[in-house]
């Protein structure tokens, strides 16, 4: 047995990230929002940044005095501008009371407010509401009756008339314990009392759900078509009480990275700064490096403004890809942005790459999460540009060789929306016909656009 010990000397390659590339890639990765998030927090950090975010009232009057308003007029309502974005109002002008309005009431505080007007003992009174703070999200009691009675101290019998005074409160189905009984709640308000809709409901739910109105049909003794009406009937009642309600959760706004606008019969790409503050380096701090009195306070100073430096120089580049990326999408989509076509062609992430001659990822991170807003198509999210192609059957040509699975699958809307409904087309009938406009996709290519689009089968599309 060999036991000794050697030293070889061998050559790799080998990739490591510093601190600053990982904070580039990061920076890149950001959307508009999350960028102004981190750099107010990098502002608060760092005192070499300054944020510059409003003009002052003297710039403002500065930069006013160069506007050529007979130009600026022209714009008023290209970004939706009215009178309405402005706060001056005459005197003789009636002021709305909902511009008072300081928060959102939630669905617990108008249930409460309910309650508050219904006469009913204290001990009730509280039940109720024990029951209303634990309702879920839905305007479901997912508690049971037990356990409610054991967190109150109260018999089953007090817990049960508190949550007949909640399931009496509007929306009607709130404090229902299943679906169920959320949709009989509904259907007792309105006085209909049809034995067979109540089986319905308690039985064939999945039934409805999964359009099986045969079977339905054949347990409760009536044709397809009446099962089929007691399905459309029940559809139209509300599965989610609180739907529609403030339930805690804040719209999140989407603020578009760039704008791609059509000026004279051009199309440009230009970058959203607006959301940004505009960052620049303290010159109180030059002071400083020129003394250099304090070698601790001068290298301080140094690290600051060299993470202020890097911060700055990685915004930019940020913006520098994303222009590039964009600028490049709508060279090869120009006659998706013209209007000659109404499809997008087929674009992967490498078309993109070859053309800028970036990596496959650094286009990737360039685009997560970020939407550009289109003069002519709104706000549209990056990635959802970029599409996959399907050979055509037949054609051979440049412009036609391929087309891209949006087309598809719009074709296949298309398709289903103008179908006989009572006898709806199979996948394998949308496949052939697919193919008869020079589509090549199989059966299970259209099953799964079809499912990606949110259409059920041919099964559960039938009506009787």
């Amino acid at each position: 047995m060999n036991l000794d010990f050697e030293l070889n000397l061998t050559q790799q390659q080998k990739l490591v990230m510093t601190q600053q590339m990982q904070m580039s890639i990061k920076l890149l990765q950001m959307s508009n929002m999350e960028l102004n998030e981190y750099i107010r927090s990098e502002i608060e950090e760092n005192p070499l940044l300054d944020g510059k975010e409003v003009i002052k009232n003297d710039e403002y009057q500065s930069e006013m005095s160069k506007v050529d308003y007979k130009e600026f007029i022209k714009y008023l309502d290209f970004d939706n501008y009215t009178h309405e974005n402005y706060s001056y109002r005459s005197e003789e002008e009636e002021v709305s009371p909902f511009n008072f309005i300081g928060s959102k009431k939630s669905f617990t505080e108008y249930l409460l407010d309910q309650l508050r007007e219904i006469s009913i003992d204290s001990e009730t009174r509280h039940i109720c509401e024990y029951i209303i703070e634990n309702l879920d999200r839905d305007g479901y009691l997912r508690d049971s009756l037990e356990d409610i009675g054991m967190a109150v101290h109260k018999e089953l019998k007090s817990v049960q008339n508190a949550l007949n005074v909640v399931q009496s409160l509007e929306p009607i189905g709130v404090g229902a314990r299943n679906l169920a009984e959320c949709l009989k709640l509904q259907i007792y308000v309105r006085n209909v009392n049809d034995t067979k809709l109540i089986e319905i409901i308690d039985k064939h739910l999945g039934n409805i759900a999964e359009n099986k109105y045969g079977v339905i049909a054949k347990e409760l003794n009536i044709t397809p078509k009446e099962a089929q009406e007691y399905g459309d009937y029940i559809k139209k009642l509300e599965p989610k009480p609180s739907r529609g309600f403030f339930t805690g959760d804040e719209v999140k706004y989407v603020v578009p990275d760039a704008f791609i606008r059509k000026i004279d019969d051009d199309f440009y790409v230009i970058m959203n700064d607006s959301s940004i503050p505009k960052l620049s380096i303290n010159n109180t701090y030059k002071n400083i490096l020129n003394t250099e009195n304090d070698k601790k306070d001068v290298d301080y100073v140094k690290e600051k403004l060299n993470s202020a430096m890097f911060l700055l120089k990685s915004i930019e580049q940020r913006k520098t890809t994303l222009y590039e990326v964009l600028n490049e999408i709508l060279r090869y989509q120009k006659a998706y942005f013209v209007g000659k076509t109404n499809y997008l062609r087929p674009m992967t992430l490498k078309d993109i790459s070859e053309k800028l001659g970036m990596h496959e990822s650094t286009i990737s991170r360039a685009i997560r999460e970020k939407y550009v807003y289109i003069d002519t198509k709104g706000l549209v999210k990056i990635r959802d540009m970029f599409t996959t192609g399907i050979a055509s059957a037949y054609s051979v040509s440049e412009d036609k060789k391929d087309m891209s699975t949006q087309k598809i699958k719009n074709e296949i809307r298309d398709l289903i929306e103008k179908e006989n409904k009572k006898s709806p087309l199979s996948d394998q009938k949308l496949s052939e016909i697919l193919k008869e406009k020079g589509m090549n996709i199989s059966r299970r290519t259209v099953a799964k656009y079809r499912e990606e689009i949110g259409i059920k089968s041919s099964a559960k599309r039938k009506r009787y």
